[in-house]
């Protein structure tokens, strides 16, 4: 508690020796300190702030790829989510369309894989390719960096994905660094888990929608065209592949075709 004493106290003490007591009172000191700004704790609640508000997946890993890179220096960030039971690329620090969303990994396989399989911090300063862990991929020039820092994403305790950071130089990860970096795996891993969840739904919702088309494109070649339904499906597919266009595309196009010719 601070310390209070009564103002009749300090009659008499000049202006310089009032301020003597101020300056070097513990209690003010550590007081002071206290009101000071943790800078790994701003950044924290920075990242939790922003991972407040619902975001798509990929606008969710983007941010979390910003926050990841400034607080370690490094000069390459992946990020990959867990998809069933493989482990995909889905955010690059550095451009990688080759890569990207395509890249994909089993539990267990490499070092990324490790982490994800046991859900533990892996850091290695230098010459990381060396690491009987390693696996190379020929088309990432990340293979040849020395520095690599590997952490799980975690929500609740089950496993939502893995970050990576690499150093083009051989850099040792202070304990402040990996540990930032597991608070940053703790604290992203619901927010990732949701987005990921709302994603599939969306693409779920999507493709059901454009089956129920389909399904009345179908219906109508059949009534009009006289066809089996199988015939009808393989005339859908047929002018999708020709046309460069989606089925669903094409059933737009039958379905309004098909309402203004009954409106007519």
């Amino acid at each position: 508690m601070p310390l209070e004493l009564p103002l009749t106290s300090f009659r008499g003490m000049s202006s310089s020796t009032d301020w003597a007591l101020r300056d070097t009172s513990p209690l003010m000191v550590a007081d002071r300190e206290s009101l000071s700004p943790d800078p790994d704790l701003a950044i924290l609640h920075g990242m939790a702030s922003r991972m407040a508000a619902s975001a798509p997946l990929p606008k969710v890993l983007a941010e979390v790829v910003d926050f990841a890179t400034s607080v370690v220096r490094c000069d390459s960030c992946f990020i990959y989510v867990l998809e069933g039971d493989e482990l995909v690329l889905r955010a690059s620090k550095n451009h990688h369309p080759e890569a990207l969303n395509r890249l994909k990994l089993k539990l267990g396989e490499g070092i990324t894989g490790w982490v994800a399989k046991h859900q533990q911090v892996v850091s290695v300063a230098k010459r990381a390719f060396g690491d009987s862990r390693f696996q190379f991929f020929n088309q990432l020039p990340e293979d040849r960096f020395e520095a690599f820092l590997s952490v799980p994403i975690l929500s609740r305790g089950r496993l939502v994905g893995v970050i990576n950071l690499q150093n083009r130089l051989p850099h040792i990860h202070t304990r402040r660094e990996s540990s930032l970096m597991t608070t940053i795996g703790f604290l992203v891993g619901a927010e990732i888990e949701m987005a990921r969840l709302e994603s599939e739904n969306s693409q779920l919702a999507g493709r059901l929608e454009t089956r129920k088309l389909v399904e009345r494109a179908k219906g109508i070649l059949q009534r009009d065209l006289k066809i089996s339904e199988e015939e009808a499906y393989v005339m859908l597919q047929r002018e999708s592949q020709q046309r460069r266009r989606s089925m669903k595309e094409i059933a737009d196009a039958i379905i309004l075709s098909d309402s203004m010719t009954r409106s007519a």
